[in-house]
């Protein structure tokens, strides 16, 4: 009997340099928005840019989601090689015209160049996994692309602190563009040989590809309506009739993500259909419930517990580290893949409720920074599983789409998550006491029925589905990982 030839490493000879180079394209992405994000104040101090603050940041986040939509079509039809390349153009172009920009509105625009071309550069890195990796090895790829965040999580910001003080802010969009250029150099020679598939989807081709690219920009300009909307009605001296455009503006922008949505996502995501489509609705749910937690986690120790900035960041710190750790937990489970969504919903869902009850309570800050480790560690444990998931449920022809609607999930998630929470706390907010801790613990409770909600899904994707997987996927839902 000739013994089975163990599954090839995602750190073999042949694999290793392609590894590397999307690990440093994820960790470029990573750096760039931990360093932007702490750039901003700056460049709006200098370019008179505090009322179109918020723009700079939904800009990015609108033109990301037209970008995946595209994107997602675009890989099924030719393969991911050309996406990555406009990704990582747009990527670079964005942040040189930032870096260049003489007045706020350039940064912005800016901003949306970078993001589109961040919505092209995750879809076609997701599908490079899917088709250059063995399905054994997937599951540690995005282990360490989600412990890429680890490393600008802690020091991004402070790197861009320095360099925008001592040098400029125009710097730390200057300087982040070179070394995406290297990553993807890094990457380009190692993927000649992903072209398109042999049987494209008929979905992504002709008629239906633009319909799905309409849908995209409707859903892209919906999801921005709502943001301008809200962040034009929070600014003082709107008079009655603005108030009014501005409410129906958001209304509009509404209805379009509620009608353009359900096209862009698998057949029965947002009733959590058993299999693929309650694992993307796993994603969006528990990205809602962390991403609004952890926007407010700074601000409640700061105006609660009269603990200084730094300080508070620890917790968000502990966050990234335990996301890392979960991520890593993934790839050594021995059971079906599908079961971690619901063990991360459910520990997400008992640290939320947790950290709601510690904060009550006033407990010791270790204790908090260590509930929210956990919640990390949640989110790095479900999200990666779900990656693995849709790539491995997926056609080679549709890793694409799938792969697309994960990021839309994902994104919309987190503004559902942060505008939602912040909606909240706008409500509960009592100006004569704003470090009331009873406000920021509605929040985590409110957003821990998300969690909960993520339980109920992971359940229905741990179901089988009606087409089971092809023999060269069973490996990577068992979760087996070589050696």
């Amino acid at each position: 009997m000739t013994d089975t030839p163990a599954p090839e490493s995602a750190m073999a000879a042949r694999l290793r340099p392609l590894t590397f180079g999307l690990i440093a394209i994820i960790t470029c992405a990573a750096f760039e928005a931990m360093a932007v994000a702490t750039a901003m104040p700056a460049v709006a101090d200098e370019l008179d840019g505090e009322a179109s603050y918020g723009l700079a940041f939904s800009m990015y986040l609108t033109a990301s989601l037209l970008g995946t939509v595209l994107a997602g079509s675009w890989t099924d039809r030719k393969g991911p090689r050309p996406a990555l390349r406009v990704g990582m153009a747009l990527m670079i172009a964005g942040l040189l015209l930032s870096g260049a920009a003489p007045e706020f509105w350039v940064v912005t625009a800016g901003r949306a160049v970078s993001g589109l071309g961040g919505g092209f550069l995750i879809v076609a890195v997701y599908v490079v996994i899917g088709r250059a990796f063995p399905a054994g090895a997937q599951p540690v790829v995005f282990g360490w692309l989600s412990a890429a965040w680890v490393v600008p999580s802690l020091v991004g910001p402070l790197v861009a602190g320095v360099v925008a003080e001592e040098l400029h802010w125009r710097w730390v969009f200057l300087g982040v563009a070179p070394l995406v250029a290297a990553a993807g150099l890094v990457v380009a020679p190692r993927i000649r040989s992903l072209g398109p598939p042999a049987d494209p989807a008929p979905g992504g081709t002709g008629g239906a590809g633009w319909r799905r690219a309409l849908r995209g920009l409707g859903l892209s300009g919906g999801v921005f309506a709502v943001q301008w909307a809200v962040i034009r009605l929070a600014a003082d001296g709107n008079s009655a009739a603005a108030t009014g455009l501005l409410v129906a503006l958001a209304a509009v922008g509404l209805a379009a993500v509620f009608i353009t949505l359900p096209g862009l996502l698998p057949r029965g995501t947002l009733r959590f259909g058993r299999g693929l489509p309650s694992i993307i609705g796993t994603r969006g749910l528990v990205n809602v419930a962390f991403f609004g937690a952890e926007a407010f986690i700074p601000l409640m120790l700061v105006s609660a517990r009269g603990v200084d900035a730094p300080t508070a960041g620890l917790a968000l710190s502990a966050g990234a580290l335990g996301w890392s750790a979960g991520a890593f937990l993934q790839t050594r489970v021995r059971f079906r893949r599908q079961w971690l969504l619901v063990a991360g919903s459910t520990l997400l869902s008992l640290t939320l409720g947790g950290f709601a009850l510690a904060s009550g309570a006033q407990a010791p800050l270790p204790v908090l920074i260590l509930i929210w480790a956990f919640a990390g560690m949640a989110m790095g444990m479900t999200l990666s599983s779900t990656s693995v998931l849709v790539l491995s449920l997926s056609p080679k022809a549709e890793q694409g789409r799938n792969s697309a609607s994960l990021q839309i999930a994902d994104q919309l998630g987190g503004v559902a998550g942060t505008a939602g929470a912040g909606t909240l706390f706008a409500l509960l907010r009592d100006p004569a006491a704003p470090g009331r801790v009873e406000v920021f613990v509605a929040i985590w409770l409110a957003l821990c029925l998300f969690a909960a909600a993520g339980i109920v899904s992971g359940l229905r994707g741990a179901q089988a589905p009606k087409a089971g997987p092809t023999k060269d996927t069973k490996k990577s839902m068992e979760g087996t990982v070589p050696a």
